[in-house]
């Protein structure tokens, strides 16, 4: 009697956003063909009014087309996931454990509403007792707003290791990515939407 979406490409550009859509409509559809009650689906927290990467847009569109169909759907918009397997959180792990020293652009100073896996995971469980949030859209950003410099200090700090971060100006989000697949097992195509996200 419940669906839930929690289909994204990990590599977006302008075709993989449009398979996106192309996803959510056909969910739409089989899921009102095979008379779903609800859709429970987890989007992106940012201010949709900002001028969005492609990657946080699908998002958002994939929502927006979920939410038109004929199933009611309960939208959960999240910010940076922290748990295993999740590739922001595994950046930090892997950069914290290898590099003493960060040369850091701009957007390690960006603020996110970071979530651990387990309090998604209550949200999107607990969603089935509560009726009253059938049809509505619900933000579950954690309480503390942190900068990725603060999350990246954070982890080291639980494993004692001391780490310098040495901030510079620029916002490199190309130049990132390949650093970031260079030192970690993330693949360039997957971190460079993750950077362009934090701006957001």
């Amino acid at each position: 009697s419940v669906a839930y979406f929690l289909i994204h490409s990990r590599q977006v550009n302008k075709d993989s956003a449009l398979r996106d859509v192309t996803i959510a409509r056909n969910f739409t559809q089989a899921a009102s063909n095979a008379r779903i009650e609800r859709i429970i689906y987890l989007g992106e927290l940012v201010d949709p009014q900002a001028k969005l990467s492609t990657y946080i847009r699908s998002r958002h569109e994939t929502g927006y087309i979920l939410r038109q169909g004929l199933v009611p759907v309960t939208e959960f918009r999240t910010s940076m996931i922290i748990g295993s397997g999740s590739s922001l959180f595994e950046m930090i792990r892997v950069l914290v454990e290898r590099e003493p020293i960060l040369i850091c652009p701009r957007w390690f100073f960006s603020t996110a509403q970071p979530i651990a896996i387990r309090n998604v995971l209550d949200y999107l469980v607990g969603t089935l007792d509560q009726p009253e949030s059938i049809g509505r859209l619900i933000e579950i950003g954690g309480k503390d707003r942190l900068r990725y410099s603060d999350m990246l200090l954070g982890y080291a700090r639980e494993r004692n290791l001391t780490r310098w971060l040495i901030p510079t100006p620029f916002y490199l989000p190309k130049i990132s990515a390949y650093w970031v697949h260079l030192v970690t097992p993330i693949t360039y195509n997957t971190v460079l939407p993750l950077i362009e996200g934090l701006k957001y």
